[in-house]
């Protein structure tokens, strides 16, 4: 399982710098969802871990079609 890490303002394995942090948690979710699910790890200024949240792979039964 992918473990992706925020920063202040910076994804990591991501060379994009945002100007704030909740549009680096939303390009890290993103990027989350398009591997397939993992770990999201969320990290302050001061390097502590403010939010660690899991998501799964979407299950193919549930979607209409």
């Amino acid at each position: 399982m992918p473990r992706v890490t925020v920063g202040p303002r910076q994804v990591s394995g991501d060379a994009q710098t945002y100007k704030a942090q909740r549009e680096t948690e939303q390009a890290a979710r993103r990027q989350l969802a398009d591997t397939g699910g993992g770990e999201l790890v969320v990290k302050g200024r001061d390097g502590r871990i403010r939010v660690q949240n899991t998501t799964e792979r979407p299950d193919p039964r549930r979607s209409k079609g």
